[in-house]
C-alpha cells in the first residue's frame, strides 16, 4: 500500500472515528509489528554470527531490551508523519523519539565498553602472588573504561539536548557571545577536566595500579579503587584514604610494588655493644628459613648505626607480597627479641650512669631496659 492510499484510508476512517483514536491505533500497530520484526531479526542475526563469536553474542544478549525498544521507536517515528495529528502534537512526539533513540544509542555504547573490558580482563587473575602483569592491565582497562564512559555520557547528553531548537540556539548564542560566562564555566569544570586527563595519564604511564602497596600522606595501604576522579586507598587498619587522581601526578609518594610484587622488608633493633652480632645473624637465618612467608631470596643482618649508648641492627628479609613481608617483619622482630631475652639478656639496651664518691673514686651502674629484674648492678638491687 502506497503512502497516498494510506492517507486516503485514514481520511475515510476519520469520518467515523476521532483522529486521536486513529493515531493511537496506527502507532500501536507499528509498535507491535516492530516487536515481532525485532524478534525475527535478532534470531537471524544470532544464527548468522554463530556461537563461536562469544563477545558479539553476549553483547546482543545485554542490549536485547534496548534494541527492541529502539525498533519500536523507529517504527513509531516512520509512521508518525502519516497519522492525523496536528503539528503542535506531532513535533514534540518526534523530538521525544529522537531523544530516546539518542539515549538508547549512548546506553548501548556504555554496555559495549563495559563488556569489552570484562572480556579483555578474563585472561588475567589478580588474586595470585605474581600478579604484576594482571594488575597492570586491570588498572589500564578500569581507568580507560571510566574515561570512555564519561566521554560517551557527555556526547550523548549533548546530542540529546541539540535535538531541541531552543536549546541549540541557546548553545550557539552562548558560544558566540558569552566570553565571561564561558570563563566561569571553564574554571568550574577545571577540577573535573584535570582529573579526567590525569586518569588517562595514569592509565598510560601507570605510576599506580590496582593492588599496589603505597605510602601516601604517611599512611601505608593498598590501591583499592581507581575511579574517573579519585583513588581509594585501603589503609592497613581497614580505613579508606580517598585522594584525587591528580595527586599522583603532582606530589611524591611511595610505591612498594612498582616493578614487582616481591619486596624486601626491614626490621630495626637497638642492642647493646656487647651483643654477639654473629649469633644474632645465625638466629635470623634460622627464623627466616623456617618461616612460610619467606620467598627464599634475601636474608641479611647488618650493623647500620652506632651511638654512644647502643648499636642498631638491620635485619633484611624478602617475601612475595607486601602483606607477607609485613607479617614476616613482625615475626622476625618478635623472635629476635625472645632470642636475646633468653640467650643474651646482657645484649638488651642499657643506660649507664657514673657516680663519683666524696673521696674521688667512681662507681658505674648499668640500668637494663628489659630483663634485668633482680640482677646485680641493676637499680632494683641497689
Amino acid at each position: 500500500m502506497t503512502a497516498a492510499q494510506t492517507q486516503r484510508w485514514i481520511s475515510l476512517l476519520s469520518v467515523y472515528l476521532p483522529g486521536w483514536l486513529i493515531s493511537l491505533a496506527i502507532l500501536a500497530a507499528a509498535a507491535l509489528l516492530a516487536f515481532f520484526f525485532h524478534r525475527t531479526f535478532m534470531r537471524t542475526v544470532r544464527r548468522l554470527i554463530g556461537s563461536e563469536r562469544v563477545f558479539i553474542q553476549s553483547l546482543l544478549s545485554r542490549i536485547l531490551g534496548a534494541t527492541r525498544f529502539a525498533f519500536v521507536l523507529a517504527a513509531v517515528a516512520i509512521v508518525l508523519p502519516i497519522v492525523p495529528l496536528s503539528n503542535e502534537t506531532a513535533v514534540p512526539i518526534a523530538q521525544v523519539l529522537a531523544v530516546c533513540l539518542t539515549l538508547l544509542s549512548g546506553w548501548a555504547a556504555l554496555v559495549a565498553i563495559d563488556l569489552a573490558g570484562d572480556f579483555y580482563l578474563r585472561r588475567f587473575k589478580i588474586d595470585v602472588d605474581d600478579n604484576f602483569l594482571a594488575r597492570k592491565h586491570v588498572t589500564q582497562v578500569r581507568v580507560l573504561r571510566r574515561v570512555a564512559d564519561t566521554i560517551v555520557v557527555m556526547i550523548t547528553v549533548a546530542v540529546a539536548l541539540m535535538t531541541f531548537p531552543a536549546v541549540r540556539q541557546f548553545g550557539i548564542s552562548l558560544i558566540a557571545s558569552a566570553g565571561a560566562a564561558g570563563l566561569v564555566v571553564g574554571l568550574a569544570a577545571r577540577p573535573v577536566l584535570t582529573n579526567l586527563i590525569a586518569g588517562v595519564q595514569i592509565a598510560i604511564t601507570q605510576p599506580i595500579r590496582i593492588g599496589d602497596a603505597v605510602v601516601v600522606e604517611n599512611e601505608w595501604g593498598w590501591i583499592e579503587e581507581i575511579s574517573g576522579t579519585y583513588v581509594v586507598i585501603q589503609i592497613w587498619d581497614w580505613r579508606r584514604l580517598v585522594v584525587p587522581l591528580s595527586y599522583f601526578l603532582e606530589k611524591p609518594f611511595q610505591n612498594w610494588t612498582r616493578t614487582s610484587s616481591q619486596i624486601i622488608g626491614t626490621t630495626m633493633l637497638w642492642v647493646d655493644y656487647t651483643t654477639p652480632v654473629e649469633d644474632v645473624r645465625a638466629e635470623l637465618s634460622t627464623i627466616v628459613k623456617s618461616s612460610k612467608l619467606w620467598d627464599g631470596r634475601v636474608v641479611n643482618l647488618q650493623v647500620t648505626k652506632a651511638t654512644e649508648h647502643a648499636i642498631q641492627l638491620r635485619a633484611l628479609a624478602s617475601a612475595r607480597t607486601s602483606q607477607q613481608v609485613w607479617d614476616l617483619r613482625c615475626e622476625i622482630r618478635e623472635k629476635l627479641i625472645c632470642f636475646l631475652q633468653e640467650h643474651h639478656p646482657g645484649a638488651l639496651p642499657k643506660h649507664r650512669t657514673e657516680l663519683r664518691s666524696p673521696d674521688g673514686s667512681t662507681v658505674d651502674f648499668e640500668s637494663m631496659s628489659a630483663g634485668a629484674h633482680g640482677r646485680p648492678g641493676a637499680p632494683e638491687a641497689m
